[in-house]
């Protein structure tokens, strides 16, 4: 279970491009080392924090200034995939990997589906500096991009967030989009699992005073902002579940079969991806609505960095559909652990 600190409020400083992360408390062989555990991660890297970093990856990628190959995953064959995830900005002096398991089972074992970590290293020496707690960064940097995301392309009068999910994500989720958009005064949770639905709103309103409740899908799917963090093999999302002018994140599939809003749904949108490349590879939501005739890859509008960069309009008008299709990728992983990293050393943590 993640931690229950409640910092929403948090102000965060602007990354800086020169990082110096000081003296380590611990040896390895003869290189120094900062490892920060799960608890310290989520600590440090506050929604504010991890915004900024994620906003700065995502203007790095669309500016060609991050080099990101497409993950690279091998199954695991008794219960999952092992992934690699590599990134370099060298004009930011940042690279790195995440290395992760990814084992869809583990929450019924009370363990999170991801775990690994970020390997931060020397863009001079290429010495290894720091190891930061992979599943933490995932949840906070995932939410951090679809904040983002609504944000940039949500209207300016949403006061309704419709969660579809219970998990680590949906709870990453509902922190970081009530600090990006504090004007939300309703948030509706739905799980298969109606008590894990009960379980996280009361959580919610408890640790963090997030007006959150427990709803019927037709409830939550249809609110101003509407977020999807599910394992879901089929389309959650429908067309009947629309309105004028309301902003859908779909997070939680990541594989070309898999989707959890269903074509007429991407052909009512204004479709934004995090990366263009990979969600012609990997985004079943995009693929799949493709090979059934209702969009083309032409439709996806843009890069969420490019509208962050005024490249590309996001929301034309107030009555836009608006698609924010998130993979994730590993520059967010880069950008995010060095936040961390660097955060520990203003604390005097690290």
């Amino acid at each position: 279970m993640l931690p229950s600190t409640n910092d929403i409020q948090n102000p965060t400083p602007r990354l800086t491009c020169q990082r110096s992360f000081g003296p380590t408390p611990r040896l390895i062989g003869a290189v120094n080392i900062h490892l920060l555990d799960h608890d310290m991660t989520w600590h440090l890297l506050t929604p504010a924090r991890c915004q900024a970093a994620v906003e700065q990856s995502m203007c790095a990628m669309s500016e060609g200034r991050l080099d990101v190959p497409l993950r690279s995953f091998v199954p695991i064959e008794a219960c999952g995939s092992l992934g690699l995830m590599p990134a370099i900005a060298n004009e930011d002096g940042l690279a790195g990997a995440k290395i992760l398991s990814l084992i869809p089972r583990n929450p019924q074992r009370g363990l999170p589906a991801i775990q690994g970590l970020v390997a931060l290293f020397s863009t001079e020496t290429g010495a290894l500096i720091g190891l930061v707690d992979g599943a933490a960064v995932t949840a906070r940097r995932t939410a951090a991009a679809s904040a983002i995301a609504s944000r940039t392309l949500a209207r300016n009068d949403v006061n309704s967030h419709g969660i579809l999910g219970t998990g680590v994500q949906a709870y990453s989720h509902a922190l970081a989009i009530q600090h990006a958009i504090p004007s939300i005064l309703n948030v509706r949770i739905w799980g298969r699992n109606a008590p894990h639905a009960i379980d996280l709103a009361e959580r919610l309103v408890a640790e963090h005073s997030i007006p959150a409740r427990a709803a019927k899908l037709d409830d939550a799917a249809s609110c101003d902002i509407v977020t999807a963090v599910t394992a879901s093999q089929t389309p959650l999302i429908e067309h009947h579940h629309l309105h004028a002018g309301m902003h859908i994140n779909l997070v939680g599939s990541h594989q070309p079969d898999r989707r959890e809003a269903s074509s007429a749904v991407m052909a009512a949108a204004r479709i934004f991806v995090d990366r263009r490349a990979a969600a012609l590879a990997e985004a079943g939501d995009i693929l799949l609505a493709i090979a059934e005739g209702q969009i083309a890859a032409t439709d996806i509008r843009g890069e969420l960095g490019d509208v962050l960069l005024g490249r590309y309009e996001g929301r034309s008008c107030e009555s836009d559909i608006t698609v924010f299709k998130s993979l994730g990728n590993a520059g967010q992983d880069l950008y995010a652990a060095a936040a961390v990293l660097e955060a520990g050393r203003e604390q005097s943590l690290v």
